[in-house]
């Protein structure tokens, strides 16, 4: 239970001290959140539970600090993360699949081709909102290809980081377009449109998928090294 303790502690202290008051373009809500990278390592290390109940409950405080409405959290937020980071920890400690590897890199495709297009989608974002997410889409997937060069000892993150990230990512932008037809956002919005739902879900995809790939192989990398029975016990949990 101490390194869940620490990973949602961990989680909210540092989402909010780096989101930068940075929210979803156009329609809010939703902030810039670099700190996946915290239980993005803990499910990794300490397995999918740890990483889903510590990203949860970390959320949960972090939404209470910035925008205090424990339903939208308890509903959208708490379970997003919990499935999207526990997801990402059982699937990096799998052998690797050929099929979901491909999967993963053709869903990479799909979201730079819908974000190059999201400014005809949503006819009041800016083009050059898509282009941004569109050029960091294609980083994210040479960023994955290059991971598995250069880590071979998480031979699977890239993939986990992946289909965990889309998973908590489809909760969020489709949960809080559901909780805006029935109750009032944060912002003050309420029966926001289906297309604020795809929105929601590029902007956290796009805006975190960096930091997952980029972030965690290299600190999974120097934790082992320093700590080398982690790494006999990741592998025997597998």
């Amino acid at each position: 239970m101490s390194a869940v303790a620490i990973n949602a502690a961990l989680y909210a202290t540092l989402g909010y001290m780096t989101y930068l008051g940075l929210f979803t373009p156009v329609i809010g809500v939703v902030r810039f959140w670099p700190a996946v990278i915290v239980p993005g390592f803990f499910s990794v290390v300490y397995g999918p539970l740890v990483g889903g109940i510590g990203a949860a409950i970390g959320i949960f405080i972090s939404d209470m600090l910035i925008h205090g409405n424990a339903l939208l959290s308890l509903t959208v937020g708490v379970p997003a993360n919990f499935l999207g980071f526990y997801t990402l920890g059982a699937l990096s400690r799998r052998r690797p699949s050929r099929l979901l590897s491909l999967l993963s890199r053709i869903f990479l495709v799909v979201i730079a081709i819908l974000s190059l297009r999201l400014h005809v989608l949503i006819s009041n974002l800016d083009s050059t909102i898509s282009i941004v997410f569109t050029v960091v889409s294609i980083l994210s997937l040479v960023a994955i290809l290059i991971v598995d060069r250069l880590y071979p000892d998480h031979p699977n993150f890239g993939t986990a980081a992946v289909v965990g990230l889309a998973l908590g990512s489809a909760i969020i932008g489709i949960g809080v377009w559901a909780y805006s037809q029935f109750l009032v956002l944060p912002t003050g919005e309420i029966n926001l449109p289906i297309q604020a739902a795809l929105l929601w879900f590029l902007w956290t995809f796009i805006t975190e998928i960096p930091f997952l790939v980029f972030v965690v192989p290299p600190l999974l990398k120097a934790f082992y090294k320093a700590f080398p029975y982690f790494t006999q016990y990741a592998t025997a949990q597998r």
